[in-house]
Formats: C-alpha cells, structure tokens, sequence
C-alpha cells in the first residue's frame, strides 16, 4: 500500500505551508527583490557621494551624516535579505514536500505500470489475435475489442502519467536546488552586509576621533594664520607710514606703477594650478578662513617674476606665510609674494615688471610647493589677484 507515504507527503506539505508562511507568496518575493534593488542602489549612490566628500576639502560633519546614512542602509539591507531568507526558506519546504509527494506519486505510478508491463510479457505478442479469435459470436467479438481497446487506452494513460511525473519531479528538483543556491547567496549576502555594518560602525568612529584631532589642529592653524596675517597687515601699515612721512609735505602721491589700469592685464608670477582661492575657504578639519590672496602650485624652484616694476620694501620670513617679499608700486600699491624657497631681492632694489625675484618653496605646508601672491591697495585693503592677472585661455 501506497497511501500511508502519500499520507505523510500530504502531511509534510500541510505543515510546510502554516498560515504564517503563506504570505510569502511569488508576487510578494519579487517585490521584496524590487526593494532589495532599491536599497542597493541607494547604497552606490550615498558610496558615490561619500567619494566625492574624500575627494575635496569638506565639512567632515557631511561624511559623518554620509557614514550614517550608510550604516542605516546596510541595516534596511540585511532585514530585506532577512526577510527574503524567510520567505526562501518557506518556499525551499514547500517545494520539498511537494517533491516529496511528487516522488510518492511516481513511485506508485511506476509499480502499477511495472505489473502491468510483466502482464503484457506473460501474456506474449499473440494475446490479442488469441482473445479475438476465440471470441463465439459478433457480439462477443464487440465486447472483446472494446475490452483490449480500453486496456490499451489506460495503458498509454499510464505510461503518460508516467512520464509526465517524471518531468515534474526532475523540474522541482531543479527548482529546489535553485532555491537552496539563492538561499545560500541571501546568507553570505548577509554576512557580508553585517561585515560592512560592522566596518562603517568603526569608520564613523575613527573619523569622530580624527573630527576631534583636526578640531585641535585646526584651531591652532587658523591662529597661527590669523596672527601672520595681523602681522602682515601691522608690516604694511608701517611701510607706507614711513613712506609717506618721506614724502615731501603737502607734495601729492605720484601715479604709482600698478593702478586700476592694470587690471586683468597683468602677467602671471608663476604658471600653476591654482591651491587656494581669494576670500572665504573651508579647511579639512570644519574651521572657515579668509584667503588675502590666491596660491598658485607649482614645482619646487619655479622662477618666480614680479607682476609690475617696483622697489623691495621687505624681505623678511613671515610665519605661515614662510620667506615672503613686499614690492611696493606707488601710490599705496604693493605685491606680495609668500612661501619662497629662495630669493635674490633685497631691500631697496629695482624690480622691473617680469623680473625674477626668487623661486617657489612651500613645499613644507599644507597646499605642497606653491607660490602665495596678494595685491594690497590703499589702507592695505587685500584686492583679489585674479582681476588683475591675465585670463587663461
């Protein structure tokens, strides 16, 4: 007897699908898939974003909130491959058991056409002429025929069922082995979420720690700068005191060498890339300066020229602002030029408009090898240096 496997198959499917799990229908899987997709994407595009915050000088409470974002996301990710797991697991039972009762059926299926088939050889190749010839009437012939044509009808029936629970059980066999492999990939997909969870936890606090170092580090630059950039002012203020004091009293200021006709014409110091713009600049650790002037990167012993003739007013290593020269132009005019390795000016001489005065250094601060160049006007009032250099083509 059959039934009592086919008993406990159909016992095994009832318990594979409780109510609990039948939620977990096709329709409901693939649309956990759709919102699986959805948080991976999500995932590149906040990767994308947290690249581009590495990639320049940046509020690094921005990738604090990016590195938040994505922990959040990684945690969405791993309950969606949670719920999938659950949702996989409930279909890998219940295509087991309806393998199972797959199985059971052709079993039984295959005994039945196994006696028949031993029947049919017992019997020989004549048993159909024996059965018809014997028959004793036209009416008996009748009746025999249509008893041979009903057998032989059931047993094509039967060898098509055969094969048709054949095919059904090789199909759900490949579709649980399916399941198993999606399953497997959903749990080392898992893993690998709770290893970057785990991995974006200690990345938010390596960078509160590294917040709080740059905190201290940048305080102490914007200092340092801002006390240069007092000293430099104090310096030029008493450059054009004595300057004036020399001049004649009650003469008027001659037209000096740089005026407001120079501007946009004037050439380069140095050719480079430009490190630091004129005005506001956020720095890598949150702190806001104020640029008086533009850097302009370039390698280390680059001739450096003088904009405009003019005369050394000071030579002198300022701070942040390392060997720096003051070419004073007249009339309250002066380009200064910072972070040198070298120079050959001194005190007093007279520079001629694409003279070189010295050569690029820098290589010790934060921008590397560049060259630092203001323009200061009247009441030394900081002017931005790219209105008054040549547009690049």
């Amino acid at each position: 007897m059959r039934w009592p496997r086919l008993a406990r198959a159909a016992l095994l499917l009832a318990v594979a699908c409780p109510l609990g799990l039948a939620a977990q229908t096709p329709a409901e899987l693939e649309q956990s898939r759709q919102r699986l997709e959805q948080i991976r994407r999500e995932r590149e595009k906040l990767q994308q974003q947290q690249q581009q915050l590495q990639g320049r000088v940046t509020d690094v409470n921005a990738q604090l909130r990016n590195l938040e974002r994505q922990r959040e996301n990684a945690g969405d990710l791993v309950q969606e491959i949670e719920r999938q797991i659950g949702g996989l697991g409930s279909q890998l039972e219940r295509s087991a058991a309806e393998l199972a009762l797959a199985q059971d059926n052709l079993l039984e299926r295959r005994a039945v056409l196994q006696r028949r088939l031993a029947d049919i050889y017992k019997r020989g190749p004549l048993y159909t002429f024996q059965v018809l010839l014997a028959a004793e009437s036209f009416g008996d012939l009748l009746t025999r025929y249509k008893y041979l044509y009903l057998t032989s009808r059931q047993d094509r029936e039967l060898m098509t069922e055969v094969e048709r629970l054949t095919e059904r059980v090789r199909r759900q066999r490949g579709e649980l082995l399916g399941i198993r492999s999606e399953l497997d990939r959903r749990r080392q997909e898992r893993e690998a979420e709770l290893e970057r969870y785990g991995r974006l936890a200690a990345e938010r606090q390596t960078t509160l720690r590294s917040l709080q170092r740059s905190t201290t580090e940048t305080r102490n630059q914007l200092t340092a700068l801002q006390r240069d950039e007092a000293r430099l002012s104090d310096l030029l203020a008493t450059l054009e005191r004595s300057r004036r004091n020399a001049a004649a009293p009650g003469a008027a200021d001659s037209p000096g060498s740089l005026t407001t006709a120079d501007l946009g014409r004037l050439d380069w110091p140095v050719e480079g890339t430009i490190v630091h713009q004129f005005g506001r600049q956020q720095l890598s650790g949150g702190g806001v300066i104020r640029w008086n002037g533009i850097g302009i990167g370039a390698p280390v012993g680059t001739p450096v020229k003088a904009v405009e003739s003019g005369t050394v007013a000071l030579r002198q290593r300022l701070g942040t602002y390392g060997l720096t020269v003051f070419i004073e132009h007249g009339n309250g005019y002066y380009s200064i030029y910072g972070q040198l390795g070298t120079t050959s000016a001194a005190v007093g001489d007279k520079i001629e408009r694409g003279q070189v005065i010295g050569t690029v250094g820098g290589q010790g601060s934060d921008e590397g090898p560049h060259l630092h160049f203001e323009i200061r006007g009247e009441n030394q009032i900081a002017l931005d240096p790219m209105t008054w250099l040549r547009g690049r083509q």
